[in-house]
């Protein structure tokens, strides 16, 4: 059956007892799932978007934030005294201090200097200390600063350590998935998303495996290891995420960042989505998904943030 496109779709409730949302936190998650209506092929299957960019942090990486530090405070490894450090290539950083702010925790970045200015002064509002790295190292470079601090004065620092922290994954298997099945029905048949971390693809794959075995679940990462796709990882080259498995992905598909952006701008004057490179590689992928399948098949992926965060960016400005 071709579902038809998404409207008023029930969210999956995760609030409290009087049902209502109470603090910052609580209004992680439950995000929009839209179809796509100009950018897909006449006659083939529709693609739904998962709109993460509406989290309050402004994007997916609130959900694996929140599933960290909430993990880290049961555990007895955040409380007071002890600064949240992490590496980030921006949005997870962004997360955490916004959450951190929020529950009156000190906040540290190691954050690669090709990150968008848009990330630096969200970090630095938010109250942020931030430690920028090389930009020809990317975000391993953040990755071996935060370690390195980390090392020098573990008792100073809780590493939150997103790249192979088990309640990143937890995060989306625990609930993007969830939202995903009720949000098309159970009517999903393909799953696309990018690596960077990798949790919201293993998190979110794990989970609608279990839900429909059939599902089929599609990877995308940079076709380089120089690319300016922000947030991704080219895996044969980079520090492989430990959370990170190969096998689960049943194909994987690599994206030009030309093509990812082109995608980006495309996706503003023609779907009215503003989002980011991530955003676009995972459409572009996405696309070339939908053009091998039937019209009963479902397409779904993610924009996993806004495109405000890169408005300064002069790949706006180029014409494909």
């Amino acid at each position: 059956m071709n579902p038809s496109t998404p409207t008023h779709v029930a969210p999956v409730e995760r609030t409290g007892t009087s049902g209502q949302r109470r603090t910052l936190l609580d209004s992680v998650g439950n995000t929009p799932l839209v179809a796509l209506n100009r950018v897909v092929p006449e006659g083939g299957p529709e693609v739904w978007v998962k709109l993460e960019g509406k989290n309050p942090g402004g994007s997916v990486k609130d959900r694996a934030a929140l599933a960290i530090i909430r993990a880290a405070e049961e555990e007895g490894k955040l409380g007071p005294g002890k600064v949240l450090l992490d590496a980030s290539s921006g949005n997870t950083g962004v997360a955490y201090a916004m959450m951190c702010a929020a529950q009156g925790y000190p906040c540290e970045i190691c954050l690669p200097a090709t990150a968008s200015r848009e990330r630096k002064l969200l970090l630095r509002r938010y109250g942020a200390v931030l430690t920028i790295t090389d930009p020809a190292e990317g975000s391993d470079g953040a990755i071996r600063e935060a370690r390195r601090r980390a090392e020098e004065d573990p008792e100073r620092y809780f590493y939150a350590d997103q790249y192979n922290n088990p309640a990143n994954v937890r995060a989306h298997y625990e609930t993007t998935a969830p939202e995903i099945w009720s949000q098309t029905g159970g009517a999903v048949t393909h799953l696309v998303a990018s690596l960077g971390t990798s949790g919201t693809f293993i998190g979110t794959g794990t989970r609608l495996r279990e839900l429909s075995p059939s599902i089929r679940l599609i990877s995308v990462q940079p076709d380089s290891p120089f690319h300016g796709i922000e947030g991704l990882k080219h895996m044969d080259t980079a520090i492989v995420p430990g959370i990170y498995r190969k096998d689960l992905a049943d194909r994987d598909l690599a994206v030009r960042t030309e093509d990812a952006q082109e995608m980006a701008r495309r996706l503003a004057r023609e779907e009215g989505l503003l989002a980011g490179p991530s955003g676009g590689a995972n459409i572009v992928a996405a696309l070339r998904v939908a053009q091998e399948l039937s019209p009963t098949d479902l397409v779904v992926t993610f924009l996993p943030d806004g495109g405000e965060r890169y408005l300064d960016d002069p790949w706006w400005e180029e014409e494909g």
